[in-house]
C-alpha cells in the first residue's frame, strides 16, 4: 500500500510519510471514556447496543471534527476525551512494520515472524491458517495494550494470483479461488476471535478487486482499467471476497486502486455496495492508500478533488488511507456535492467497528483482552508455529534417485553457495516486521553438519557479475555435498514492482550450471521467493538431483529448510500456483480473461483454464515416501428429484446447449442438500517414513461446457499417514457448491451428465441426471 500522490497532493507526501517513521510508544495505549470527565458520554454507555452509542457520538461532533475521521490517522476530540486514532496497522504474516500504526519502539522489540502467505498456503492445512490468525492477534492486542499497534490490521491479501510476474503475488494464498477463500476465512476467524460483537482484533479483506498488476509496459495499478467479464468475476475474482464477509465476517474491506471495467473500485458502488446488501457486509470500508486521490489524480475519472470526495463516499467508501479526504470534504459539501448525512453514514461504520473493539469501553487493560501483553509475543508456542507452518509449506519438486534425505553420517562436509543462504533480513518477504529469533539457511544446516563452508557466489540476487564464480566452483569441487541456495528476493518482486521474466535473475543460472559440473555428487537446488520459476534447465539436468522451493519462509527458514533437508520431517507441500514456461511473458499482463481464446493466441490463465505448457503443475508436490490411493465408496449415480426440482419450473429447468451439455440453474433448485454424498477414500502410506500428506481431488464434466474449467480443485485435507499403513479420509461432497460452474452470463451451474473425479491419476464418473 505505498501511497502516491499528483502534483496538487505533494504537501500531503510529509504528512503521511512521516506517520511511517517508527514511532516512540507509551507504556498503554491512550483510550477515550477515562473517568472522571469522560466517561459520562451515551456513547461510554456499554449497557446500550452499539449502534446507539455510535449514532450518540456522531450526532456530538461537528462538521470539522467528522470530516477529521475520515483519514486513516483519525484526528483526536480533545472535548470529548476521544485521542487520535491510527486505523493502519499491518498484520500479513506477523505485526508488519510498514503501516504507522506498528512500533517496535517499546517494551514488545519484535514479533512472530511466519512464513509468507503463499508458502503457507502451499501446505493445504485450514487448521494451521486459523492458528497462524490467531497467534497474530494476540502478538496484535498485546502490542495495542503495550501502546505500540492500533487494534485495526489490513490483511489478509485474498487477490488471486493470476499472473506469475505480480509482484504481490508472494503474499496471497495463490490461484485456486476455493483456496484462496478458505484461507481468507480462516485466516479472519482465528485473528478476530471466537465472539462477533468482541473483536480480539480487526482484519481487512484486501484488494477490492481484480487486482493483481503494479507496473507492466505503460500499464500501473494506480491507472489500470481491469476488464473482467461477468463470468470470471463470478467464478474467479469475487469468491474470496464473498466468502471473507460472509463466512468470515471480516470487519473490514479495503476497495483496490484499479478500476473495474471503467469504474474506479473505491467508486464503484455496484461493486461496494453489493457486499454489504448481498453478502451482509457489517464493517468499515477503506481505501488503498491514496486510492480516493486515483481518482482524479491518475484515473482522471472525475473533473475535480471534490467529485473525487463525492463518488467515493456516495458508492460506500468509509475512510480514506492518507488525507484526500480530509483536505477536500469541506469545499465538497460547500459546492453541494455531498451532504453532511453522506459523511455521517461513514462514519457510523468506522465507529460501529471501534466499539466492537472495546475502544469506547474505558481502560482496555481492565477489558476480556486486557491481560495480554509482552508475554504473549515470540512464544515458544507461536515460535513452534513458525517452525512448523514453514516445514509443512515446503515443496519437494524433484528428487532423482531418492537424493534426499541426506544421512548426517555419510555427509563428511557441505557446500552452501548462495547470495540469500546467510542472510536473515530476507525470510519474510514483503509486509515484514522484525522477527524474534530468525534463523538463516547457513545457521540451520551448521546445527546438522559442523563442516560447513559458504560462499555466496553471486554478490545478491540479481547476481549481475561473475567475479566471484570461481570461489563458489572451488568450494563446489572440494564438499561431499553441494546445497545451492538461489530464487528471488523483494528486489525482483514486490509492492509496484512485476518481473518480466519468469527465469532466475542475472547469471544465477549460469552459477548453478558451473558448480554442478564439478561438484562429486548431484547437487541440491533450493529456491527462494514467491513468483513461480521457469527452472526447466533444472528440471532436466542429472546433475541436479533434488530441487525444493522455500518460499519465503520467516524467521524459522533456516532451521524448518534443515529439517526437511536431513529428514527429520518429510515435506509435504504443494504447490499452490502454475510454473509456467518463460514464453508466457508474451502473455499480455493486463488481459484480465481467465478463458483461453485460440483465436487469438491467448492460453488462459491457473490450472483451471491454462492450455500451454507448464514446468510445475499447480498441485504439484512430492514426498520422501510414496502413496497410492483408492476410491472405497462413491456413488455413480445422483438423481435431481421432484424434491429437488420445483414442478411447476420443471419443464423450464433444464436448457439444451448447441454443445449438447444439459445443465440446471443452481437458484432454481429447490433444494441443494437433497443430492449430497459421501466419497470415501483411501491413502497408503507405501514407504518406511510417516508423512504428513496433501490430498487433492479434482473433478471436470465429461463433456466441457463453453468456458468450464477443465478441471477443478473441489477437495483438499492435509492427513497424518504412517509408514505402510492405509489412512482413510471421508468427503462431503455439495454438488450444488464443488461440481457447479459459472456461464457465461454469471450464473452458477450444474452441468448434467458425467462427472468425473480425479484422485492422482485415479478417475471415478458420477451420473447427474434428472
Amino acid at each position: 500500500m505505498k501511497i502516491q500522490y499528483g502534483l496538487s497532493l505533494q504537501f500531503l507526501i510529509i504528512v503521511i510519510f512521516s506517520t511511517s517513521q517508527p514511532i516512540q510508544s507509551s507504556t498503554n495505549p491512550d483510550y477515550p471514556c477515562k473517568p472522571p470527565h469522560h466517561n459520562s458520554y451515551t456513547f461510554c454507555d456499554t449497557s446500550l447496543s452499539i449502534s446507539t452509542r455510535a449514532k450518540s457520538l456522531i450526532s456530538l461532533l461537528t462538521l470539522s471534527e467528522k470530516i477529521n475521521q475520515l483519514s486513516n490517522n483519525a484526528s483526536s476530540v480533545p472535548r470529548l476525551g476521544i485521542p487520535s486514532y491510527e486505523w493502519w496497522s499491518e498484520s500479513l504474516h506477523g505485526i508488519a512494520t510498514n503501516g504507522p500504526g506498528v512500533s517496535f519502539n517499546g517494551s514488545i522489540p519484535s514479533a512472530t515472524s511466519f512464513p509468507q502467505v503463499l508458502l503457507t498456503s502451499a501446505s493445504f492445512n485450514r487448521s494451521l491458517w486459523y492458528k497462524i490468525g490467531s497467534a497474530i492477534s494476540i502478538e496484535a492486542r498485546a502490542m495495542y495494550n503495550s501502546g505500540q499497534a492500533g487494534l485495526t490490521f489490513w490483511a489478509p491479501n485474498i487477490n488471486i494470483f493470476r499472473d506469475p510476474r505480480w509482484g504481490r503475488g508472494q503474499e496471497t494464498p495463490g490461484e485456486d479461488p476455493m483456496v484462496v477463500s478458505d484461507y481468507g476465512v480462516e485466516y479472519v476467524k482465528g485473528f478476530q476471535g471466537d465472539d462477533d460483537d468482541e473483536l480480539r482484533v480487526s482484519a481487512c479483506c484486501k484488494h477490492f478487486t481484480a487486482y493483481d498488476l503494479e507496473s507492466w509496459r505503460n500499464y500501473s495499478r494506480y491507472s489500470f482499467n481491469a476488464v473482467v467479464s461477468e463470468q470470471d468475476l463470478k467464478d474467479t475474482y469475487q469468491p474470496p471476497f464473498k466468502s471473507c464477509i460472509r463466512e468470515g465476517k471480516a470487519s473490514c474491506l479495503m476497495c483496490s486502486y484499479n478500476e473495474v471495467n471503467g469504474i474506479p473500485a473505491c467508486a464503484n458502488e455496484g461493486l461496494l455496495q453489493q457486499a454489504r446488501t448481498d453478502w451482509g457486509f457489517k464493517g468499515y470500508i477503506t481505501s488503498d492508500c491514496d486510492a480516493v486521490a486515483t481518482i482524479h489524480e491518475y484515473q482522471h475519472y472525475v473533473k475535480t478533488p471534490e467529485d473525487a470526495v463525492a463518488v467515493a463516499l456516495k458508492a460506500g467508501t468509509d475512510i480514506n488511507c492518507g488525507s484526500f479526504l480530509v483536505t477536500n470534504t469541506q469545499s465538497a459539501i460547500e459546492q453541494g456535492k455531498i451532504k453532511e448525512e453522506d459523511i455521517d453514514k461513514a462514519l457510523f461504520n468506522l465507529f460501529l467497528v471501534q466499539l466492537r473493539l472495546g475502544l469506547f469501553d474505558g481502560n482496555p487493560i481492565k477489558g476480556k483482552y486486557g491481560n495480554l501483553g509482552p508475554h504473549d509475543v515470540c512464544t515458544t508456542e507461536h515460535k513452534k508455529l513458525a517452525l512448523d507452518a514453514a516445514r509443512q509449506g515446503i515443496v519437494l519438486l524433484k528428487n532423482d534417485n531418492k537424493f534426499l534425505p541426506l544421512k548426517r553420517s555419510g555427509v563428511s562436509s557441505l557446500a552452501v553457495i548462495g547470495p540469500m543462504a546467510n542472510d536473515t533480513s530476507k525470510l519474510g518477504g514483503g509486509y515484514t516486521g522484525i522477527p524474534c529469533d530468525p534463523k538463516s539457511f547457513m545457521d540451520g544446516l551448521q546445527a546438522y553438519e559442523v563442516n560447513t563452508t559458504y560462499i555466496p557466489g553471486c554478490l545478491d540476487i540479481p547476481c549481475s557479475s561473475a567475479d566471484k564464480f570461481a570461489e563458489a566452483v572451488q568450494i563446489a569441487k572440494e564438499a561431499d555435498v553441494v546445497i545451492a541456495i538461489f530464487g528471488l528476493d523483494l528486489s525482483q518482486e514486490t509492492e509496484d514492482h512485476d518481473r518480466s521474466s519468469l527465469l532466475l535473475p542475472g547469471k544465477q543460472m549460469d552459477l548453478i550450471s558451473a558448480i554442478s559440473k564439478v561438484s562429486k555428487r548431484p547437487l541440491v537446488l533450493i529456491l527462494t521467493g514467491g513468483g513461480p520459476l521457469d527452472i526447466t534447465f533444472a528440471k532436466e539436468d542429472p546433475r541436479i538431483a533434488s530441487i525444493l522451493w522455500v518460499g519465503y519462509p520467516g524467521e524459522a527458514g533456516g532451521e524448518s529448510l534443515a529439517e526437511v533437508i536431513f529428514g527429520d520431517f518429510n515435506p509435504g507441500g504443494r504447490l499452490p500456483v502454475t510454473w509456467y514456461p518463460e514464453s508466457f511473458t508474451s502473455v499480455p499482463m493486463n488481459d484480465m480473461s481467465m478463458r483461453p481464446d485460440p483465436s487469438r493466441g491467448y492460453p488462459g490463465r491457473t490450472y483451471r483454464f491454462y492450455s500451454g505448457d507448464k514446468v510445475y503443475r499447480f498441485g504439484h508436490g512430492l514426498s520422501y515416501t510414496n502413496y497410492t490411493y483408492k476410491f472405497e465408496t462413491a456413488p455413480n449415480r445422483i438423481s435431481l428429484s421432484g424434491s429437488t426440482i420445483n414442478a411447476d419450473s420443471r419443464k423450464d429447468i433444464t436448457y439444451q446447449k448447441s454443445d449438447g451439455l444439459d445443465y440446471v440453474r443452481i437458484d432454481e433448485l429447490m433444494s441443494c442438500h437433497d443430492i449430497n454424498f459421501s466419497v470415501n477414500i483411501s491413502v497408503t502410506n507405501n514407504g518406511d517414513m510417516d508423512g504428513s500428506h496433501v490430498l487433492l481431488l479434482f473433478s471436470r464434466p465429461q463433456r466441457i461446457l463453453k468456458g468450464a474449467p477443465k478441471e477443478q480443485l473441489i477437495f483438499y485435507d492435509r492427513v497424518h499417514t504412517k509408514s505402510n499403513t492405509v489412512t482413510e479420509t471421508n468427503i462431503f461432497m455439495e454438488p450444488c457448491r464443488h461440481l457447479s460452474i459459472v456461464n457465461e452470463q454469471g450464473h452458477k451451474i450444474l452441468p448434467l451428465g458425467n462427472h468425473i473425479l480425479m484422485l492422482e491419476g485415479l478417475e471415478h464418473p458420477i451420473l447427474i441426471e434428472t
